[in-house]
């Protein structure tokens, strides 16, 4: 933890950098809001979910014990939704059935009975507008402060695009709306697979195939609680430029940014002497992209030096590329005397220019807009250098000591060769 003088020369750092750079810094959100979590359960009840096929029972039948286990374990502080798509239209009219999609338990505090009893009347029924669901799904969840999340259960593909889903997901992501979808897939079908990991991907969700009865309860109760945890984390969106010259400047906290197939994106921090900056980025894959890909994040100086790079990593997950780096402010080279403490306090912070660089190249077909989504993540704590290993020195001096080195473990070894044959001769 930095102490009270150190924050002090913080403030005093950032509003120099205030004054000379003409803009305030950014702020990621530093106080959890009071708002509760909110969740919308989206179950799709178009005509296939009358299959028997989840451990010999029906799909809805299945969906609807694990709507009331949910419901009962529902911690009391969640605000839940339930919306329902395909439920009420039986005929062949496509345009009607498109539009069938209804909330029948609006977010807020659960009447456990009321919800148990409004899922238990549900009967598999029409066409599956599932695009359509998500964006009105978005509506019952409102605006405001923390992220909210939607869960949808389906069998089946939208079978009535436009609107498409996954392009649906991408737009909401791209709003800025703090909304993440989690999709859970109860058919195994290849096609539905990939609809719903690309709506998971393009909000920073999961996507989940469930094949039994206890797999869909699990799950939809693991993410439910997770509003809990998550709904404080949402990143403050913050837009790079393509030069270090007018980016935004950032204080420590989590960003969120959209950047378009092989761009550059620019941002400023602000870094005191006896500070080490630490910066993360993540790019996620959330649409068809060639293979070969890459992620670069860059520290430079104002005038274009390169102070550091991180190199891109996997997360463990094909669809997200991260990288990382460190530099402190000590690591710069300086002339002249030490400043005092007192001195210290007046010294303006190093600005350093961060950009982030992708080489991603999108398959044939694939729509640029909008970009790929961004994830920064900014520290700025005291430096602790690593500590110095014995300094065996440089140049001739290192060498003279391996040529020592070499010759003593010669001598030695010789030593005990001759004296092994010796006893080996004595002993035959």
């Amino acid at each position: 933890m930095i102490n009270k003088k150190r924050s002090t020369i913080v403030l005093i750092g950032l509003l120099a950098v205030t004054l000379l750079g003409g803009s305030a810094p950014a702020f990621a959100e530093e106080e959890p809001p009071a708002e509760p979590p909110k969740v919308e359960l989206v179950l799709d009840v178009s005509g296939s979910m009358r299959a028997a096929d989840i451990d010999g029972r029906s799909r809805i039948s299945v969906a609807q014990q694990a709507f009331n286990e949910v419901v009962d374990a529902l911690p009391d502080e969640t605000q839940l939704g339930i919306r329902v798509l395909g439920a009420t239209y039986p005929g062949n009219d496509k345009a009607k059935g498109c539009q069938d999609t209804q909330q029948i338990v609006p977010v807020g505090p659960v009447d456990r009975a009321q919800a148990k009893a409004a899922v238990a009347t549900l009967r598999p029924t029409g066409f599956t507008p599932v695009g359509l669901a998500l964006r009105e799904a978005a509506k019952d969840l409102g605006t405001g402060t923390t992220a909210r999340r939607i869960v949808l259960i389906t069998d089946g593909e939208d079978t009535c695009a436009p609107p498409d889903p996954c392009e649906v997901a991408r737009e909401l992501a791209a709003q800025g709306t703090k909304l993440v979808v989690d999709t859970l897939g109860l058919a195994p079908d290849e096609k539905v697979r990939r609809q719903l990991l690309c709506i998971a991907e393009a909000t920073g969700g999961t996507y989940t195939a469930v094949q039994r009865a206890d797999e869909l309860t699990s799950r939809i109760k693991q993410l439910v609680d997770r509003a809990k945890d998550t709904h404080t984390a949402a990143p403050a969106v913050v837009a790079g430029k393509s030069a270090c010259d007018d980016a935004p400047l950032l204080a420590p906290g989590v960003y969120s940014d959209r950047a378009a197939f092989s761009e550059h994106r620019w941002y400023r921090v602000p870094v005191l002497p006896d500070q080490e900056l630490r910066v993360s980025v993540s790019m996620a894959l959330d649409r068809p992209v060639n293979p070969d890909y890459a992620v670069l994040l860059r520290a430079t100086a104002t005038d274009g030096r390169e102070l550091v790079r991180g190199v891109d990593a996997g997360s463990g997950r094909t669809d997200v590329v991260s990288a990382g780096l460190r530099w402190s402010a000590g690591e710069e080279p300086t002339d002249g005397a030490s400043p005092t403490p007192e001195a210290e306090s007046t010294v303006a912070a190093t600005t350093v220019c961060l950009v982030v660089s992708n080489a991603f190249a999108p398959r044939q077909g694939t729509q640029a807009t909008p970009g790929m989504p961004v994830e920064l993540t900014v520290d700025v704590v005291a430096s602790s250098p690593a500590p110095t290993a014995p300094d065996l020195g440089r140049g001739w001096v290192l060498l003279v000591l391996l040529t020592l080195a070499g010759l003593l473990t010669g001598l030695v070894t010789g030593l005990l060769t001759r004296w092994w044959v010796a006893t080996w001769r004595e002993n035959r």
